[in-house]
């Protein structure tokens, strides 16, 4: 997440050669393509710390430092 994005809330996530910007509160994908596997690793991650990139977006719309969020294990 960067400081100055833009709406509606999102996060960026890379695989290799691929990018992703997905909307936090429905996670549709506003932008790029992942290979299927990799896609739905990031979809599981984003379930589970919604919370988290919804509290992250917040911080960072007010440039504030945001907080590390777990990666998938």
């Amino acid at each position: 997440m960067y400081a100055n994005d833009h709406a509606p809330p999102h996060f960026h996530a890379y695989y290799n050669d691929f990018q992703i910007l997905v909307d936090i509160h429905n996670f549709s994908v506003l932008m790029g393509s992942f290979p299927p596997k990799a896609m739905g690793l990031v979809m599981e991650w984003a379930t589970m710390h919604q919370r988290e990139l919804v509290e992250n977006w917040a911080l960072a719309s007010n440039k504030k430092h945001t907080l590390r969020i777990e990666p998938l294990q």
